[in-house]
């Protein structure tokens, strides 16, 4: 882990950044904060970033990004680049939240992840509730976080993992049964009073800010806070404040102003501060990007033998006479679909096979035993590549009982030629199951692969994933199996290239709008293959 970085003692426009100078008299900070010292080398000046419009639609129930997110990922399959975490320190009612909501507006780009660390509170005990009751547990102390999980679920953020963070309800003092999942961040925004009273949290933070606002102020809104959130009087929070909450600013907080690479004062109110931090995270986000060069990739794998873990559904007259009406570009929609479904049907039955079974024994009505087969997994799920991977969703429906269902969007960026994740919905506990990704041609492998590594980022066994398809190119198979070798795949046919545009050759054509009857993307393309990427 490299050591954070550190900065000049410079004020400008209201924004202090400190480095190894920045002084502290809190002795009982020492076994907690690591000493200020050397770091990497300054990092370089920003530029402005121009202002767009925001890269989301609004409805009234939920906000969708129409900006994806690029590849987190190499050619491996591994991740590339970590994310970028933000951390924001400063007093109970500081404005921490408030400067986070309005840094990730000023961000202006999609799958940034705000992560507070009221959430952690630790469990308390029967009689720790009774204190807590009467505005007698200390809160505002390091020790009342669970400085653990939050170190384990930043970690695991920045490695591009899926988390599950506990829900605190400030009301009853305790987790709510329900946690919420978070994945997919670029950006992190940690907030929290002790966001930097911990040693290996600080190592987490690539950016730290402390949000400086004056004590009466703070006191006045968290008078406001609690009493009209948390149900508090104002007897209680004054009492707390004076017992805990301003001795643990004065001997645990403010002593860590001294480590923060960015001190911003009036809090929110100070947007010159604001936007220098967002200039510097555009440049750092602008540096971690990753170009795919598709050609190179197309190139990697010419002349390797198929991997062993593609299984082909064998080329039997009937098999070859559907691909035959489905690849004619007279075949009516019809026909088309009508011949599809009975594809995707072999298809879904070819890939059971594959699945672990274990023998057992069963009584028939006769009375007799009957030495047999049965699953000898957990559950079977099924995600589907969107658009045209839902089309197969009815086949692995007729063949798998109560089979569960997720979705995953990704597009190709026109501009940058990679594959992006708009969206995605997984069932609950997916890791605990096989799972059948679905997506109906794959030509070059980019989408696959950013599906196979979605699901990996959700804890799905490499060895549990299984990739369809109706129709693969050669190119596709090598990308996949190299990054991840232990996914099984598995198709109806193989064709042997892609051309300049990287679309199958001889292909099946767009199948989603013959699927679907929509109009054809202008230049005849496949949209599987340029839309999804294949």
């Amino acid at each position: 882990m490299s050591s954070p970085p550190t900065y000049p003692s410079i004020r400008i426009s209201g924004c202090w950044a400190l480095g190894a100078e920045g002084s502290s008299s809190a002795e009982a900070l020492d076994r907690l904060l690591p000493p200020v010292g050397a770091g990497r080398a300054p990092r370089k000046r920003t530029t402005s970033q121009c202002k767009s419009e925001p890269p989301l639609l609004r409805t009234s129930k939920r906000t969708i990004y129409t900006a994806g997110r690029p590849p987190w990922y190499n050619e491996h399959g591994t991740q590339s680049k970590e994310a970028f975490a933000i951390g924001l320190g400063g007093g109970s009612a500081s404005g921490k939240t408030t400067v986070a909501r309005m840094i990730i507006e000023a961000l202006d780009v999609p799958w940034v992840v705000l992560l507070s660390m009221d959430s952690f509170y630790k469990v308390l005990t029967r009689q720790q509730q009774e204190q807590a009751a009467l505005n007698n547990y200390n809160f505002d102390h390091p020790d009342a976080f669970d400085f653990d999980l939050i170190v384990s679920t930043l970690q695991k953020l920045k490695q591009g993992k899926s988390v599950k963070v506990p829900v605190y309800d400030f009301t009853t003092h305790s987790r709510k049964k329900d946690w919420k999942t978070l994945y997919g961040a670029n950006v992190i925004i940690f907030e929290g009073i002790m966001a930097f009273a911990d040693k290996t949290l600080l190592e987490l933070l690539d950016m730290k800010i402390f949000v400086d606002t004056d004590s009466d102020i703070r006191l006045v809104r968290r008078l406001r806070r609690d009493i009209s959130e948390r149900g508090r009087d104002i007897a209680g929070v004054i009492k707390q404040y004076n017992k805990f909450v301003k001795p643990a600013f004065d001997q645990y907080i403010q002593p860590t102003m001294r480590l923060a690479d960015i001190v911003v004062p009036r809090g929110s109110g100070n947007t010159v501060a604001i936007d220098l931090i967002v200039q510097h995270v555009h440049s750092q986000l602008e540096e971690r990007k990753l170009r795919w060069d598709m050609a190179a990739l197309a190139s990697a794998h010419q002349c390797h033998p198929l991997p062993q873990t593609l299984s082909v559904l064998k080329s039997t007259p009937q098999v070859r006479g559907m691909h035959t009406i489905i690849r004619d570009k007279e075949t009516s929609r019809d026909e088309f679909i009508f011949y599809s479904k009975r594809l995707m049907r072999l298809l879904i039955e070819h890939a059971l096979s594959f699945l672990p079974f274990q023998d057992c024994v069963v009584q028939t009505p006769q009375g007799q035993d009957y030495a047999g087969k049965c699953y000898a997994g957990k559950q079977i799920t099924g995600v589907s590549i969107l658009r045209a991977g839902e089309t197969m969703e009815p086949a692995l429906r007729a063949v798998c009982k109560d089979v569960r269902i997720g979705t995953i969007l990704i597009q190709t960026n026109q501009l940058t030629g990679e594959p992006e994740l708009h969206y995605l919905r997984l069932p609950k506990d997916i890791s605990d199951d096989h799972v059948i990704l679905m997506d109906c041609t794959v030509s070059t492998g980019a989408a696959a692969m950013m599906a196979v590594r979605v699901l990996l980022d959700h804890d799905v066994p490499e060895d549990k994933i299984f990739l369809l398809s109706l129709l693969m190119a050669e190119m596709g198979v090598h990308s996949v199996a190299y990054a991840f070798p232990r996914v099984r795949i598995i198709t109806t046919a193989v064709d042997k290239r892609v051309n300049d545009l990287f679309r199958i050759i001889p292909g099946i054509g767009n199948f989603g709008d013959r699927y679907f009857g929509t109009d054809a993307v202008p230049d005849g393309s496949d949209e599987e293959e340029v839309a999804s990427m294949g």
